[in-house]
């Protein structure tokens, strides 16, 4: 018996050693944008000013990202202490309780984040998720091969000008390419980009009554548009093809123009990693029909997991990596035209940033003319720019997402593509019981 009470003890004292090495380590999911990568290199910086805290990385890309983060929160995994997510997922898990409210001191001036930005991370006026950084999505082209061109880019271009600016700076025998956009497939991959696009061509995700307008001859406009476009002018591959890879294909000189998410624009101006880094230029999205929800919004942003046994140092990882001291200890490390943008008032207000940052006009002015509220030429019920505020949407959008992705790639037409989105649309919904 004593030999069983000393076992049992020693056990305990194991279990105890264990549970205490873990105590104080926060593991954080986040995805692999530069300005993450750049974040968990300053990991010294953190754990050095807060002694008993050490930092555990889960890096991924955007759709393995996604799909984890919300397996985890939804199965109460506990897998992550911390999770980046975004202006979709903030204020539907925060209104269900799946995050913990966040409330920092008033040094951390919650005022100064900006209001789209800070609206769209909560819900009923709680923040739910603190905006590490924040993006709109414009054009950013080669002025270089414009100019040779003999064309302009106006600051509004329409999708024909756009067109004929892809056709001009194509130089395919030199692998160069007039424009690159997004084929990968996801609700917030190739989805963003096409809902933004669609939006402008006058589409819409549902109408009134949430019936799905997938089959809409607005959609089939711009969806054909964007396949003939990018089957003349676009690279290779293009059906495979994300932030990150287009990202390394602007840098190495092989694509004329791009339009994405407004953060890219500190990337493809560093010299240090890009060759064309002086040669860019920037423009505000296309339009077609209307510029309602032609630019979208988004934020890539921190959020804890209600339940984890890690909260209040979860909350204090936060605060620090969104907070104007990060920022500034950024720019004291890499520049002021490296640091994350689009989250602050005080970032855009600050002379040593406008003049590092030729993009830093260009990026707010897209940023501030975004609505999610008032996105679409035809009422919507939902928010949203690049995608509808509804749990069901990300299944919807990655289906959807899968069947674009095979009309760029040519295996299926547009036509039929646009038909199996609208079967799986009207599915969801109806299961869901909107109608």
């Amino acid at each position: 018996m004593n030999l069983l009470k000393t076992s049992i003890f020693g056990l305990a004292i194991g279990l105890a050693s264990a549970t205490a090495s873990l105590a104080g380590e926060l593991t954080i999911a986040t995805v692999n944008n530069g300005h993450m990568i750049e974040m968990q290199k300053l990991t010294p910086e953190f754990e050095a000013a807060n002694p008993g805290i050490t930092l555990n990385w889960v890096t991924l890309d955007e759709g393995t990202l996604r799909s984890r983060v919300t397996t985890d929160i939804t199965t109460k995994g506990g897998q992550f202490d911390v999770m980046t997510i975004g202006m979709y997922e903030a204020p539907i898990w925060g209104s269900r309780g799946w995050l913990e409210a966040l409330d920092f001191g008033d040094a951390y001036d919650v005022e100064d984040i900006l209001p789209a930005m800070r609206g769209g991370l909560s819900h009923d006026g709680t923040l739910y998720a603190a905006p590490f950084y924040g993006e709109s999505s414009m054009i950013m082209y080669r002025k270089d091969l414009l100019d040779a061109a003999g064309m302009e880019m106006p600051d509004n271009p329409s999708w024909g000008h756009v067109a004929d600016a892809a056709a001009a700076m194509t130089d395919k025998d030199n692998g160069v390419y007039g424009i690159c956009l997004r084929g990968k497939p996801g609700w917030g991959d190739n989805m963003a980009f096409l809902t933004t696009m669609a939006n402008s061509f006058g589409a819409r995700w549902f109408d009134e009554n949430w019936k799905p307008q997938l089959d809409s001859p607005a959609w089939n406009h711009a969806v054909n548009f964007y396949v003939d476009v990018m089957t003349k002018y676009g690279p290779p591959g293009s059906s495979a093809n994300s932030f990150n890879e287009i990202l390394a294909l602007i840098n190495e000189g092989k694509c004329g123009m791009w339009i994405d998410a407004t953060i890219a624009a500190s990337f493809v101006t560093d010299p240090d990693q890009s060759k064309v880094a002086d040669k860019i230029a920037f423009a505000q999205a296309p339009v077609s029909v209307t510029n309602r929800g032609a630019n979208w919004l988004w934020a890539w942003a921190l959020a804890v997991p209600a339940g984890t046994k890690q909260s209040a140092d979860a909350k204090k990882f936060i605060e620090w990596a969104t907070s104007k001291e990060y920022i500034e200890l950024v720019a004291s490390k890499n520049g002021w035209g490296s640091v994350p943008t689009g989250t602050r008032a005080s970032t855009y207000a600050n002379s040593n940033f406008t003049e590092a940052a030729v993009f830093a006009e260009a990026e707010l002015k897209a940023i501030m003319s975004a609505n999610p509220s008032n996105s679409t030429q035809d009422p919507t019920p939902y928010t949203g720019v690049q995608f509808a505020s509804i749990p069901e949407f990300q299944a919807i959008g990655t289906a959807v997402g899968q069947q674009m992705s095979a009309a760029l790639a040519g295996s299926i037409s547009v036509e039929d593509a646009l038909a199996a989105s609208q079967e799986v649309a009207d599915r969801e919904m109806k299961k869901a019981g909107y109608y």
